[in-house]
């Protein structure tokens, strides 16, 4: 078959591309990159040095200009779909930029190229956005420009990260590829508990709450637990999972934690009051990290509110790996006539 070459759409910090690399053990090659983030175009370029250079805003790239390609790999945004959401869909809009439409711009690309496979990710509000239709679009226009699609739901924590993260995966194959056997893989490991990403040395103080923001979140808590709400933030035990890690403070809050290793609670930054003495911490952006099975090797070059967002809107990698063997095993039975063991 040789060397594949994929495209990554919607890039982020290139989770996506990572785990098909692992799964593909070389045999891939990535030939255009977009992502229209400049942070996370920093954050890409440091852990993936290619001569490609990173494109910008999708809408802005003709598709003649992109090079051939065998694998789409696109986590379009998911903000217009997210249970968190407005959930406005194709109609969402935001700062100028339709959002909801991207997708199309990935239907645009592939249709041109018509690729082997087209990869896609997103959040797993899609599937029953619009009471199901904004789904049975998307999969309409895959199967419309000729490829057989498949989906599923699947959650982060059966994967090998101690995460809660339920997403939707695509996968379409062109139709000359026989895809009648491609399963999604089934959970590989669901033993990993918060204790096994934590960092190993005490973390800065700067990773500590100050005692009026916790007083704060806790008469933020009361004020909805009073109204029958359950939002608020939430501690994590050490031997537990985490919530599901995402943009926005809450991504944080809803992943505290009890940590007394630091002994030193002098403030490294400006906070009102003091550090808090009950131990309550925010997970730092390396545990994020490995929540998305990232290896501690990935290179951080931005700053903290920058990687909690990069991390927030990224895949987990060890899901897409898991998901990206399966892909190779119908290439390579579609190409070499065998199936691998």
């Amino acid at each position: 078959m040789g060397k594949l070459k994929s495209i990554d759409l919607f890039a982020g910090i290139g989770g996506i591309r990572r785990g098909f690399d692992q799964a593909f053990y070389g045999n891939i090659e990535t030939v255009f990159i977009s992502e229209s983030d400049e942070k996370a175009q920093q954050t890409y370029r440091a852990n993936y040095p290619d001569s490609v250079e990173i494109s910008g805003d999708i809408t802005q790239i003709d598709e003649i200009d992109i090079p051939p390609f065998d694998i789409c790999l696109a986590g379009f945004p998911c903000q217009a779909f997210s249970l968190a959401g407005a959930k406005k869909g194709f109609s969402d809009d935001y700062k100028g930029l339709s959002r909801g439409t991207l997708f199309f711009d990935v239907a645009r690309i592939c249709a041109h190229h018509k690729p082997k496979v087209i990869f896609c990710e997103n959040v797993k509000g899609l599937t029953i956005h619009d009471k199901g239709r904004t789904f049975d679009i998307i999969k309409g226009t895959l199967t419309e420009i000729g490829y057989t699609v498949h989906e599923s739901v699947l959650n982060s924590k059966d994967y090998g990260v101690p995460q809660n993260r339920e997403r939707i995966y695509i996968v379409a194959f062109r139709n000359d590829i026989d895809s009648s056997d491609f399963e999604f893989p089934l959970p590989t490991d669901s033993s990993k508990r918060i204790k096994d990403i934590i960092e190993a040395q005490p973390v800065s103080a700067k990773y500590y709450l100050s005692d009026v923001y916790v007083e704060t979140l806790r008469r933020h808590r009361a004020r909805h637990e009073s109204k029958g709400n359950g939002f608020g933030f939430e501690i994590r035990d050490w031997e537990d999972i985490a919530g599901a890690i995402v943009c926005g403070g809450m991504g944080r809050e809803r992943n505290l934690l009890i940590d007394k290793r630091q002994t030193d609670l002098t403030p490294v930054t400006k906070i009102k009051g003091k550090v808090n003495t009950e131990g309550i911490r925010k997970m730092t952006p390396r545990e994020w990290a490995r929540l998305q099975g990232y290896p501690d090797n990935f290179a951080f070059t931005v700053a903290d509110v920058h990687l909690y967002k990069q991390f927030g809107n990224s895949v987990s990698v060890p899901v897409i790996k898991a998901i990206a063997k399966n892909v190779k095993m119908i290439l390579d039975k579609a190409y070499t006539g065998t199936t691998p063991s």
